[in-house]
Formats: structure tokens, C-alpha cells, sequence
């Protein structure tokens, strides 16, 4: 399997970032870590082993990133406001500078699809649905989607650029990103077993958020016996990814 390691300085965060690349070509993927994790998380747990029939045939390109998680999400001492501010630069650092760098690596013209595991389901979301036109699709696994579950119920403008539940709950039923996401594959899928249960109730809302506002979504929940743990993740990413795939076949 060809794989890549890449460091570079992002002038969005100042600082150093790494990215993690698998494959030579196929479908691009935009991989989110699970909390507090890097680009090497996906190696670390074994789902570059559990996706390398894909990865080995050509039919998709991992691009696997580092997170800011213990400065943002993570960081419940910080200052609330710089946390905020320090989240909405790491996702301009996604939308400015690696959505741009994919592109130039990945030579299919296709459009990248984001995924994510835990809170690298939180990213997928922020990233997907503030901006639709830049990605094929997205796939969310065990994501929570209130970013205010994370700031002990705070919200401001910043953070609630932050927080699907939140700015998807006012978005206007004749809002053209709502046709933009229905051109596109949007799942989330979460388990009902340990460790879930927030993750539940905030799939939940978007469930809802997508029923009211007539957008095309794959809410999946799955059993009482699947639990927020990478054995289940990898299942899932197995049985969606073919999903995915048939849209650009």
C-alpha cells in the first residue's frame, strides 16, 4: 500500500500540521481523528487495515489529519471564547488549506468525501454542512452534533457556526444549500449501546432537523449492543462505504 507522510506549516493555526495519505488515487476521503487524536489515528486502530482491499484496488484515497482538539473541544479550563475562535480557524485551516492541497494530490477531479468517528464525526458535520458544494458526501460515525455539550452550555456566534444542531435548526427552507444537499449522500449512523448516549440524542435532533427541512439524510441507528468503540466503527465503515462509492462508479 503506498502511503505519504506530510508536515507543513499552516498559517490558519501557526503552527505545524501533519497529513497522512493511503493510496495512489481512487475516491478521495477526507478522514477526521477520533478526540484529541492525529493524522496516524486511523493507522493506530486498524481501519487502514480494515479499508486496504479498497485502498490496494485504486478505489479510494485517504487524506488523514491532525486535530486541535485539546486547544478547542477538549481544553474545559480554557477560555470559552478562545476556544471557539481556535475551532473556527482549524476549520478554515480544512477549508483553505488541505480541501485545496487534496485537490491538487488526488488526480480524479472528484469531489473528496469526509468522514469521521466520535468527534471526528462533529468535524465531518461542521465541515459538510457549512459547506456542501466542497464534498461528495459525508459519513458520520457515533458524531455529537451540539458543540454545546462540549462548552457546559455555552454559545456564541463563533461556536454556533460550530454546531450542526444549532445552525441547521435555523437555516430557511429556501436556502439553496438545502438543494445542494440533496445532491449529495449524507449518513449518520450511530449505535444505541455503551457510551452512546449522547451521540443518540443529538442524531436524533438531526434526524428531526432533516425531516423538517426536507433534506435527504440516512439517519441509522443501530442496536443496544453496539457500543462507541472502533469494532463497530469499522462494520459501519464497511457497510456504508459502498454507499458512497456507487455515486461515483
Amino acid at each position: 500500500m503506498e502511503n505519504k507522510y506530510i508536515s507543513h506549516f499552516s498559517q490558519n493555526l501557526n503552527r505545524d500540521m501533519s497529513i497522512r495519505i493511503y493510496g495512489s488515487g481512487g475516491v478521495p476521503i477526507l478522514v477526521f481523528p477520533t478526540q484529541d487524536a492525529m493524522s496516524d489515528n486511523f493507522a493506530n486502530f486498524g481501519m487502514i487495515d480494515t479499508l486496504s482491499n479498497y485502498i490496494n484496488n485504486g478505489q479510494i484515497q485517504l487524506f488523514c489529519v491532525d486535530t486541535v482538539d485539546v486547544e478547542t473541544w477538549s481544553n474545559v479550563w480554557g477560555d470559552k471564547n478562545w476556544r471557539a475562535n481556535r475551532q473556527e480557524k482549524y476549520y478554515n485551516y480544512i477549508v483553505n488549506e488541505v480541501l485545496p492541497y487534496i485537490k491538487n494530490i488526488n488526480a480524479t477531479n472528484n469531489l473528496p468525501i469526509v468522514t469521521g468517528c466520535s468527534l471526528g464525526g462533529l468535524h465531518t458535520a461542521i465541515l459538510f454542512f457549512r459547506h456542501p458544494e466542497l464534498f461528495a458526501g459525508m459519513l458520520s460515525l457515533s458524531g455529537v452534533y451540539d458543540a454545546k455539550f462540549f462548552f457546559d452550555g455555552w454559545l456564541n456566534s463563533t461556536l454556533y457556526e460550530n454546531s450542526p444542531i444549532d445552525f441547521l435548526a435555523n437555516i430557511q427552507l429556501d436556502h439553496p444549500y438545502i438543494d445542494i444537499y440533496n445532491h449529495k449522500k449524507i449518513i449518520l449512523c450511530i449505535g444505541q449501546g455503551q457510551w452512546e448516549d449522547e451521540g443518540r440524542r443529538t442524531t436524533a435532533i438531526m434526524r428531526d432537523i432533516f425531516q423538517q427541512k426536507n433534506i435527504n439524510a440516512w439517519t441509522d441507528f443501530w442496536g443496544y449492543d453496539v457500543d462507541h468503540d472502533w469494532f463497530w466503527w469499522k462494520k459501519q465503515i464497511l457497510y456504508f462505504l459502498p454507499e458512497f462509492l456507487k455515486e461515483v462508479s
